[in-house]
Parts: C-alpha cells; sequence; structure tokens
C-alpha cells in the first residue's frame, strides 16, 4: 500500500475550439475536445484529449466530465482519454432507459465499440467505479474487447454501508418524491452536500460547484440520480457476485482516507479479489482525490499506467 501527502462514420462530432462547447457547460482545457456520439437517436456528449492507447474515464452518481478536468491533461502525453457525460448526466441526452449497473456497463462497451477500440485502460470513481468493474467483468466473457487494465477510485462496492439506507429510501416509491422535492426546491443545500465530499473543506477548487451544478440547466438530472439508486440493492448483490472473476486484471485501488460517501474501510475487504492490487491511500483526502490533491493523484495515476505498458513489454 502507497501512500501519497474504426472508423465510425458519423457518430463523432469533436468541437473545433473552446468557444464551440455546450451552451452552459464549464470552458474546456487547452487540448481537450468536446465530442458527441449517436445511440439510437439519444446523444452522448463526451471530452477527448491525448493521443496514444485508450483510456476510458467514468464518473459517479451527480458528476460527469467535469470531474476528470484535472486529470485528463495529466495523462494526455501518454493516452488518448475518453470521458463521457452518461445518459442522464451532464449534458448528454436524458432518454428514459435502463440505467441500473449492468445496462451502463453494456453502454460503456458499446461506447467503446463505436470509437473502434479493441481494448481500452479504463477508470472509475464512485458510482462509476462499479460500473467499470461490471465491464471488465462482461469482457472477460468476449473475445472482441478487452480492459487492459483497472483503475477504482473509491469506487462503491459491497463493503461499505454508508448510504446504503439512503438509496434504498430514495430508490422506493415514497422516498423518491421527497428526495427530489429536497433537492429541487432546496439548492441552498448544494455547497453543503459537496464540500462535504472533502476531507478538508478548505481545499475544494474554485469553480467546482458551478461546475457541477451547470448540467442542472438541462432538465432530467434528478430523475436519472433517482433512477440508479432504484437498482442499487440489486446491483451491488450483482457487483458481489462477478468480483470473483476480475483477479487477474491489473488493478489499482485508490482511496481518500477521510472519504464520507464510500467509506475507506472497505478498501481491504474489496482488495481480497485483487490480489495483486496496487493500492494507494490519499491521507486526510475525503471522496474526489482528483479534485482535492489533483497532483498526487494525477503522479498515481500515470505511474500505474506507465508501469502497465512497461510490464507488457
Amino acid at each position: 500500500m502507497s501512500l501519497v501527502g474504426e472508423d465510425f462514420a458519423g457518430r463523432e462530432e469533436a468541437a473545433n475550439s473552446v468557444a464551440s462547447v455546450t451552451n452552459g457547460a464549464p470552458p474546456l482545457g487547452e487540448g481537450i475536445d468536446e465530442c458527441w456520439m449517436d445511440f439510437d437517436g439519444a446523444r452522448m456528449r463526451y471530452l477527448r484529449a491525448g493521443s496514444g492507447p485508450a483510456l476510458i474515464l467514468l464518473h459517479g452518481l451527480m458528476g460527469y466530465s467535469f470531474s476528470w478536468r484535472y486529470a485528463m491533461p495529466a495523462v494526455a502525453p501518454y493516452r488518448t482519454a475518453y470521458a463521457p457525460d452518461a445518459f442522464g448526466a451532464g449534458f448528454s441526452d436524458r432518454p428514459k432507459i435502463d440505467h441500473s449497473m449492468r445496462a451502463t456497463a453494456l453502454r460503456v462497451l458499446q461506447f467503446a465499440e463505436n470509437l473502434g477500440l479493441s481494448e481500452f485502460d479504463l477508470v472509475g470513481t464512485s458510482r462509476g467505479g462499479a460500473v467499470a468493474m461490471c465491464a471488465a467483468a462482461e469482457c472477460l466473457a468476449r473475445k472482441d474487447l478487452r480492459v487492459r487494465s483497472l483503475v477504482l477510485v473509491a469506487p462503491v462496492n459491497p463493503y461499505s454501508e454508508q448510504g446504503r439506507w439512503l438509496a434504498a429510501f430514495a430508490g422506493s416509491n415514497v422516498g423518491a418524491p421527497l428526495v427530489k422535492a429536497v433537492m429541487e426546491h432546496m439548492p441552498f443545500l448544494y455547497p453543503f452536500w459537496h464540500s462535504r465530499m472533502f476531507g478538508d473543506r478548505r481545499k475544494v477548487p474554485a469553480g467546482s460547484l458551478d461546475g457541477y451544478k451547470a448540467p442542472l440547466a438541462k432538465p432530467g438530472l434528478f430523475d436519472h440520480a433517482l433512477s440508479i439508486v432504484s437498482t442499487w440493492g440489486t446491483d451491488l448483490q450483482q457487483l458481489e457476485a462477478l468480483l470473483p472473476r476480475l483477479g487477474r486484471i491489473p488493478t489499482s485501488l485508490m482511496w481518500g482516507s477521510k472519504d464520507p460517501a464510500v467509506y475507506f474501510s472497505s478498501m481491504e475487504p474489496l482488495a481480497k479479489y485483487f490480489p495483486n492490487a496496487e493500492k494507494v491511500v490519499f491521507p486526510g483526502i475525503g471522496h474526489l482525490p482528483y479534485e482535492e490533491c489533483p497532483q498526487e493523484f494525477n503522479q498515481a495515476l500515470v505511474r500505474f499506467l506507465n508501469h502497465q505498458i512497461g510490464a507488457k513489454g
């Protein structure tokens, strides 16, 4: 454990400059393009940067590609990084579809296929980490698509009790309308909810809250979140069942020691399924290490990815 202080014919439309970013979306850093992909009539937004082997970055619940604004420039010299806004999140369309873990994982694989990829590294944070594990398990049964390595950043897992009762309540017929009403009509709570994700609230980056609030301009964001939590319990059962299949995939587990959302104490029980995993702990950091300590996070991420290239060579 280390401690750190195909041509897809018309399906992609890359932005030509920062000025062409979707109205209301945060500006993009240099070298990051906004792109779009069509899924049966629904449009998925994603960001792309860099060159080299493919890397897909999956955001968490209530997050979107904005979460990776510090990581993408860091990995760009070594990887072609793709950061999609899942359907229902960010600035992607909000179709009424299945948002369960497995359905989302299968869309990640379809995303990779549409890009013409045959293999890729996969990073997932929080709920995106659970989706990443499910996507990797699905690939094991296929010959045309392979996950080279996994980076799991405080991934939702069966061994963290935090949030289970709330997810069950929010996903129920009684709780969902109440939770939605609170989220929609009490925006003064947003700064509190957001800052809680940090181990040190003084380290909330400037513009972070506004960036995460930006997709609220596109209706349906809270419906998407409630759809996810409605299958939370079933998803965790399915995740626990597939974990024994993942042990041979090169994996890095990254966690903040003060994570209030997915408890750090769940790291070791999860790690039993990844006997050769690298473990990276960020002392005093909360649920979003890629924002709270981006330099340390990016160093750990790049080091792991480059080690995979060296190991393969």
